[in-house]
């Protein structure tokens, strides 16, 4: 095991990144080549490990199976918070509530069998009147005397053919919009798809052209006596002029239907032909700098490192990841042009391996998530077909990214629900990924055995208790700052105790630790802190004596001052000393150490390089002590983060269980994160895991909220409140008997009641917009089915996702 010359000793500090944890040995051919040897100009100016790309997995792409040029190509366009970008395309437009099929059926055949009814009257002349608007528009000599006269010359029966014709059609159009047979033919014709549909219009087609040539629709003589009466009749002498007429009338009749079976697309479809978009858009071919291509290089005047990138990405010898690490290193470089040419050159010479990860690492040994490393996007579900989703949202897939992220997250659920496999795991996968690209960095924190990973997907594993762990934590959080030290430490270990304030609590370890800095050159060991904190006379006159004999005379009177307050009334030392002897026990041995030759690993590396870390804590025999380390590393966190300088890493904690981790400085600092571009995951079995005066401000300081089936309602009412209410539109019908005056309709209604066994009755409708929770506190508990949670996001640039019913498959 690599453990940078550390000869045995666990750790690594701020400012020299650990290797990996347990680099296995090779179990498959490596999917992507190995680069040349020799150093990176273009990496990260950290220390470097030998190349090792990961073995194939079946989860590499979003789409299994699909080759990286068109992974890279496909569409991801902007969409609301949470939603799965890579190849979204939008639903279609939410339509009204329509009528039942039943209803439909008989709407359109009393339709129809009215129409044959007014045509049957129209034909044999028992509709009065019939014929005046026709009268009106044409010679009275073409008619006999009467409403009712027909026509007495040829014209007048020429005249009267045309008009037949535009009733008829007038007639058809209005049968089928009264009867809606439009909608009719879409639900049982139309979604049943080819080549159902080819041939149904096909049948229709033969049916309506057999009518029309036995004269049964008014069409053939009607087109006849137009074109006589414009070209004359003497064109009918010719029988070719006679088949064109009769041609064309066979094909308006036809195309109609054509149309609607889309005969053109199936046969197009059959040939191995794209038919034509069906607005007439023509596709435009892929330009030439599309995405594959790596436009960016070639813009800047890199041309051969584009060229080469691009015959690296169609032959297969990059992944994903090396996509999005090149991406971000030329993005880097932008800003730093001195960079560009040893970027460029770094590609030329080794391809797709330029500007490796500082552990040689390009890919993950395994994937569990479907990832999108391009835009940092991790699915973890589907939101599911209900009312409480908006329609456009039912269907599509939900993820998560490090701009959800980075406003925290605070996931609620019993255990067994799903936290950690279906939400915890797959946000540590996906950081995982970003840190291999640059891009982030991640620190998981869980109970030892917990599925965040295999050991060699990070690059840090911390396995306190174990004594094969190759690392170790430092309590101190790797600051030289006394007051800092205190501060940090005093929030881990008496944090969670209402009745002390942590402020009195940080002077007294400031009290001790700056005298022994001082006076060592080091913090104190957890043994020796513990003797201090209990004021073991000995400790304290070797400290004295030390500081004398070094002239440290300000170190003395902060000694004088502890010795003074030591045994007073509400003096936090004695607390302070059982919670540290919580960590002095023979398990610990060896961890946690300060002297000169240890260097433990330091939570400032997670700030400055895109580390992969770990951290296994012995929750089974040692509970209290792993929720005060718990405590200890988020508020380490918070600290350290909110302190950097350099933000262009995306920094997260993600906690598997925070139970009693969270306390007043924490939430904070967690409502802090967001302005310097980093977050926590925090998961919970229930809310009452924090401090009660601590549910508010907690559920404000986080954007991302996640209640999983099986919470309580105690828990749901604090959802529910935090995600406040919305206004919804209410149909209130009231049912009113009715009592008839008259005996005929008194008669009617008792007969209708003996019929029916209701009485007749009308509906009073009331529409109404009221203020609604959007989940209540009971549809929490008890509607949220299982394998499913109600997530409301939210991103840094305050944008809302509402909350949405979310079956989670991550």
């Amino acid at each position: 095991m690599d453990d940078d010359g550390t000869r045995g000793v666990r750790g690594s500090s701020a400012d020299r990144v650990p290797g990996p944890a347990l680099p296995p040995p090779p179990t498959a051919p490596p999917r992507v080549p190995a680069p040349a040897a020799g150093p990176d100009p273009a990496a990260t100016p950290v220390e470097q490990r030998p190349t090792r790309p990961g073995p194939a997995s079946p989860a590499e792409q979003p789409v299994p199976g699909a080759p990286v040029d068109a992974w890279l190509r496909t569409p991801r366009p902007p969409q609301e918070p949470g939603v799965w970008r890579y190849g979204y395309t939008p639903p279609p437009p939410e339509e009204p509530e329509g009528v039942s099929n039943r209803s439909l059926l008989v709407g359109a055949l009393i339709s129809l069998l009215s129409a044959l009814l007014l045509w049957s009257l129209w034909r044999n002349g028992y509709l009065p009147y019939r014929l005046v608007p026709l009268k009106l528009f044409t010679p009275g000599e073409w008619w006999n005397p009467g409403t009712s006269g027909g026509p007495r010359t040829i014209e007048g029966s020429d005249a009267l053919t045309v008009y037949e014709a535009i009733l008829f059609g007038l007639l058809a159009y209005g049968c089928g919009r009264i009867g809606n047979f439009s909608e009719l033919f879409r639900r049982h014709v139309a979604d049943r798809g080819q080549p159902f549909l080819a041939l149904a219009a096909a049948a229709a087609a033969g049916l309506t052209q057999l009518l029309v040539w036995k004269e049964a629709l008014p069409v053939v003589r009607p087109v006849l006596v137009l074109v006589a009466s414009v070209a004359g009749g003497e064109i009918y002498q010719s029988q070719t002029v006679v088949n064109v007429i009769y041609a064309v009338i066979a094909a308006a009749v036809l195309h109609p239907f054509a149309r609607l079976g889309r005969w053109r697309e199936l046969i197009a479809a059959r040939r191995g032909t794209a038919a034509p978009a069906p607005d007439g858009t023509a596709v435009a071919p892929a330009a030439a700098t599309s995405a594959d291509q790596w436009p960016e290089l070639r813009t800047a005047g890199w041309t051969d490192a584009a060229d080469t990138l691009t015959a690296e990405v169609r032959t297969g010898r990059m992944n994903d990841v090396d996509v999005a690490r090149l991406r971000h290193a030329w993005a880097l470089a932008t800003r730093r042009p001195d960079r560009f040419a040893p970027l460029a050159e770094a590609v030329l010479r080794t391809g797709g391996a330029a500007a490796l990860h500082p552990s040689g690492h390009r890919d993950l040994p395994r994937r569990g998530a479907r990832h999108d490393v391009l835009t940092g996007q991790v699915r973890i579900g589907r939101c599911a077909d209900d009312p409480h989703n908006p329609y456009v949202r039912r269907g599509t897939g939900l993820a998560l990214e490090p701009a959800l992220l980075g406003t925290s997250l605070l996931a609620v659920g019993p255990p067994g629900a799903g936290k950690t496999a279906r939400l915890i795991r797959p946000v540590v996968e996906a950081l995982a990924l970003r840190a291999l690209a640059g891009q982030a960095a991640v620190l998981a924190v869980g109970g030892a055995g917990a599925p965040l990973g295999p050991d060699d997907a990070f690059d840090v594993v911390v396995r306190l208790g174990h004594p094969g762990s190759a690392h170790d934590i430092d309590l101190y959080g790797g600051t030289t700052d006394p007051d800092e030290a205190a501060a940090v430490l005093a929030e881990g270990l008496v944090g969670d105790v209402g009745s002390l304030d942590s402020r009195r609590a940080a002077t007294v370890l400031a009290q001790l630790l700056g005298p022994y800095r001082a006076a060592h050159g080091h913090f104190p060991s957890v043994p020796e802190l513990r003797e201090l904190l209990d004021g073991t006379p000995a400790a304290l006159a070797g400290l004295r004596a030390s500081l004398e004999a070094a002239g440290h005379h300000a170190m003395l009177r902060e000694l004088d001052a502890r010795s003074r307050q030591a045994g007073g009334p509400g003096d936090p030392a004695p607390a302070l000393a059982d919670r540290v002897a919580l960590l002095d026990r023979p398990a610990f041995t060896g961890f946690f150490a300060t002297g000169p030759d240890a260097r433990p690993f330091s939570l400032r590396a997670v700030g400055q390089h895109p580390l992969r870390v770990r951290v296994d804590l012995p929750e089974r025999g040692h509970a209290e002590a792993s929720r005060l380390l718990t405590r200890l590393l988020l508020a380490q966190f918070t600290a350290i983060t909110a302190a950097r300088t350099d933000t262009t890493l995306f920094a997260c904690l993600v906690l598997d269980d925070a139970t009693h981790a969270v306390t007043a400085e924490t939430v904070r600092g967690i409502r802090r994160l967001r302005s310097v571009n980093a977050g926590a995951v925090l998961a919970l079995r229930t809310v009452d895991d924090v401090p009660e005066t601590l549910h508010t401000p907690l559920l404000g300081a986080v954007g991302c909220t996640a209640a999983f089936s099986g919470i309580t309602t105690w828990d749901g009412k604090r959802f529910a409140e935090a995600w406040g209410k919305e206004w919804v539109e209410t149909r209130e019908v009231a049912q009113h008997t009715v009592f008839a005056d008259q005996p005929f309709t008194r008669a009617l209604h008792a007969l209708r009641k003996l019929v029916t066994g209701k009485a007749v009755t009308t509906d009073a409708v009331t529409v109404r917009q009221v203020e609604r929770e959007r989940w209540s506190a009971s549809e929490l508990a008890y509607a949220v089915p299982a394998g499913h949670a109600v997530l409301s996001l939210t991103t840094v640039q305050g944008e809302h996702a509402p909350p949405l019913l979310v079956h989670l498959d991550g």
